[in-house]
């Protein structure tokens, strides 16, 4: 095993950070006292995210990384962006799965009676297996962390309770499998330091939603970092928003 090297700086991750909630959530680590990785696929704004957090006075770096890539060797797969993180620090604290898609609509295409399954397959292979590729590369990284901590950004129109917003057969279910991938990666590592939320940041006026919310990035990057940074006690498993559980 590669030795931890010793930094009092914690480190972060974001994915899909080059933007939107994701920008926001890596800001407010940042502001936290983080040093973040700005996970993003996209060469060009992803350095400019590190550049505009840098002269926020935020310590940034860019992770290369498209959370689709599954060959093991390419540059911007998980585990790429895992052998940059071993390089340095050597640890990893913070994880938030913050990368997703929306998915076309065109043509009823997430109408459930007419569910295009190229959509369905492209939006849980960014949103579901996405999450799955890059938290199991960070793991070892994580598991060296005194404190370490995964945030999954999903939705409420996930919850089989609340069923809200218009029918989205494609999103709205890969936003109850990511709920319950949560639940399970937190009943695994139950016994250990890592600490599994799901996180939901409400209806937020972004590029992703077509600006189409009343909520800013700010607020909806609020629950995230609040679950990045729980105390070792904090709750695990389960689904929340700024008002606290959200049901399943």
């Amino acid at each position: 095993m590669t030795e931890t090297k010793t930094t009092g700086t914690k480190t972060a991750l974001v994915t899909g950070a080059n933007k939107g909630i994701g920008f926001a959530i890596a800001r407010g680590l940042g502001e936290a006292g983080f040093r973040v990785g700005v996970g993003a696929r996209d060469e060009t704004r992803r350095e400019a995210a590190v550049g505009a957090l840098r002269g926020d006075g935020i310590e940034a770096f860019g992770v290369p990384l498209d959370v689709t890539a599954d060959d093991s060797t390419a540059d911007d797969s998980a585990a790429s962006a895992a052998r940059l993180l071993e390089s340095d620090p050597g640890r990893l604290d913070v994880l938030v799965n913050n990368a997703g898609i929306g998915g076309s609509t065109d043509g009823g295409a997430q109408d459930p009676t007419t569910l295009d399954l190229d959509v369905l397959r492209t939006v849980l292979d960014t949103n579901v297996f996405g999450t799955v590729r890059v938290t199991n590369a960070m793991l070892p990284l994580l598991q060296r962390s005194s404190s370490p901590r995964i945030v999954n950004m999903s939705s409420d129109m996930g919850s089989l309770t609340l069923q809200t917003g218009p029918p989205l057969a494609a999103y709205a279910p890969s936003k109850t499998m990511l709920n319950s991938i949560t639940a399970q990666y937190a009943r695994r590592l139950a016994d250990t330091g890592v600490i599994v939320n799901a996180a939901c940041p409400g209806l937020v006026a972004t590029d992703f939603t077509g600006h189409q919310g009343w909520r800013t990035p700010e607020q909806g990057a609020a629950i995230a970092v609040r679950l990045a940074t729980l105390p070792d006690d904090g709750p695990r498993g389960g689904f929340f928003n700024e008002e606290g559980s959200v049901p399943w």
